[in-house]
């Protein structure tokens, strides 16, 4: 009787190999389609070509900030003195505050000055609107010299929101108005803040920007200069979490410090991977999305692995998985297999008893 039970539960153990707990990853793919790509110094090198692109052209001035200039536009006030011709000042006098006593711009961009008349000014320079003053006024007066400055500046501003200090809009000036300046000018990036993932909203199209290329490498072509309409968002740094799963020694979720974690690091911060349980030749990065997901293998046995797994950066969501050993999967087999085989056993003594009494 025995001898007829122990069969069944040897079939059932040979079978459970195939069902051993510990998910198992084939070297050569983890699902149809999607295939398992070695961390080589290769594909680092790759990456690191893909993470230092630089910004969209069309972000960028060819000339930098030197040949910038403030366009004047609707609401805002302008100061215009006429040498020797106090008359054609401000005559309010000097008693009160230029910015609201002086020219206003209308909302259709014009202005009205004695012996002018109505002025275009939007869309103009000062020094435009300057030439265009003396002309109009060289007919009144001989010889005309003036000066125009925009005293306060209302018609343009660029917005910064999402994880800074002081969240708000930011005016545009005649001194050019970049990504650093506008975050300085808010309060900085908060605690909670992405320094990586700050988004610059432009004419209905999503740029992502990196600020820690800027402050950290230097990388100024990604001070992008905003324009008005602008909207800079600093992301919540919730996004910028990872997952160590598998044969480490406290599984767990990890946030990016300082926009960068490489492999090593990830997995050295959930201290380190099961020496009696883990497989070293099997660490496993997911990545993507269920549609177009990427795996990405390091084989921890071979020396050069510590370099490569050093230089492997990570990014957020990504899935850090460290496979099962053979023999802990064996050894897992058994356990879970044990309670059945006992219980087969006892039934196996029962039904013999009972046969025996019989007889």
């Amino acid at each position: 009787m025995r001898i007829k039970l122990f069969l069944p539960g040897l079939v059932l153990l040979v079978s459970g190999c195939a069902i051993s707990p510990g998910m198992k990853m084939s070297s050569d793919s983890v699902a149809p389609g999607v295939d398992v790509v070695p961390i080589t110094a290769a594909l680092i090198a790759e990456q690191a070509r893909a993470e230092f692109k630089g910004v969209p052209a069309e972000l960028t001035m060819a000339d930098g900030d030197e040949k910038y200039e403030y366009r004047i536009g609707p609401r805002d006030i302008l100061t215009i003195t006429v040498w020797d011709h106090p008359e054609l000042t401000i005559p309010a006098g000097q008693f009160r505050a230029a910015d609201t006593e002086g020219h206003r711009v209308a909302e259709d961009g014009t202005i009205y000055y004695p012996y002018a008349g109505k002025v275009s000014v939007a869309g103009k320079t000062q020094a435009e609107v300057r030439e265009i003053l003396t002309e109009k006024l060289a007919r009144q007066i001989a010889n005309p010299q003036l000066d125009v400055k925009v005293v306060s500046f209302r018609s343009q501003k660029a917005y910064v929101v999402g994880e800074v200090a002081t969240p708000g809009f930011q005016p545009i000036t005649d001194v050019p108005l970049t990504v650093m300046d506008a975050i300085t000018r808010a309060g900085g990036v908060t605690v909670e803040g992405d320094m990586t993932h700050v988004t610059l909203s432009r004419d209905g199209v999503m740029h992502t920007i990196n600020l820690l290329d800027i402050y950290q490498r230097g990388d100024l072509s990604r001070n992008i200069l905003l324009k008005s309409g602008d909207i800079l968002n600093v992301a919540n740094r919730n996004r910028r979490k990872i997952f160590v799963m598998g044969e480490v020694t406290s599984p767990s979720s990890l946030f990016i410090p300082k926009g960068r974690m490489s492999l090593s690091e990830a997995i050295s911060d959930v201290g380190g991977i099961n020496p009696e349980t883990s497989n070293p030749a099997r660490i496993y990065v997911i990545r993507g999305t269920a549609e177009r997901p990427e795996v990405f293998q390091l084989n921890a046995k071979s020396p050069a692995a510590l370099v490569l797994g050093d230089h492997f950066q990570l990014q957020p969501r990504d899935v850090v998985y460290v496979a099962t050993a053979g023999v802990a999967r064996w050894n897992r087999l058994i356990q879970n297999l044990l309670p059945t085989a006992t219980l087969l056993r006892d039934i196996g003594d029962i039904n013999t008893t009972i046969g025996d009494r019989n007889y």
